[in-house]
């Protein structure tokens, strides 16, 4: 049985008053809906309760959950908007970060190749690197920055985007497409690239 199926069931008994069976499925995601939420709300405090205020709204609407996607892509959806939501009703814009927090560093399985090798030019020119490129993410509109932070940091396929962005699979594409376009243009005089490199 695949995680859907296992989800699927979950969520038939939750709708049934299972509340253990919910339980479960926050626990199962909670971490990795933390981890996306944190590249639009920076406070790790703000991170939980969004996240917190993400599960609640999907308990209440479990009674609406069709199954037509995975459970988890009906929740990044909801988190997503809560996310939005919470920054507009305090005054803010959704920022993005391509970091890594200590325990996915922890267990990212190429250690090996991570040992000091690099050069203190190496070191500099990577962190220009991704400080540029972090600042380009920041300055996508929301939906370009929502469609790469979904492809890129989150790992999702273009039909499990389109379901999170509740639009057709051309427009992810789009999106994605202007997106890594708008990063790779801040990115050229950097690193010194042909304009009509392809990325």
């Amino acid at each position: 049985m695949g995680d859907r199926e296992v989800d699927q069931q979950l969520v038939e008994r939750a709708r049934a008053g299972d509340k253990r069976a919910f339980e479960l499925l926050v626990q199962k995601y909670q971490r990795k809906l933390g981890r996306l939420l944190s590249r639009f709300v920076r406070d790790p405090g703000e991170v939980e309760d969004v996240t917190q205020e993400a599960f609640i709204k999907a308990y209440r609407a479990l009674p609406n959950f069709r199954g037509d996607s995975a459970f988890y892509t009906w929740l990044y959806r909801i988190a997503i908007n809560t996310a939005k939501n919470y920054l507009v009703a305090s005054g803010r814009r959704a920022p993005t970060s391509t970091g890594f927090d200590n325990e996915e560093a922890e267990s990212f399985e190429d250690a090996e190749a991570l040992r000091d090798t690099a050069t203190p030019e190496d070191v500099l020119m990577g962190r220009e690197v991704a400080d540029t490129v972090n600042k380009a993410v920041e300055a996508l509109p929301d939906d370009l920055r929502t469609a790469i932070t979904l492809r890129e940091i989150e790992g999702l396929s273009y039909e499990e985007i389109s379901a999170v962005m509740n639009c057709p699979i051309g427009t992810v594409r789009s999106r994605i497409f202007r997106a890594r376009e708008s990063i790779a243009a801040e990115l050229r005089p950097l690193l010194g690239t042909d304009e009509n490199r392809r990325w």
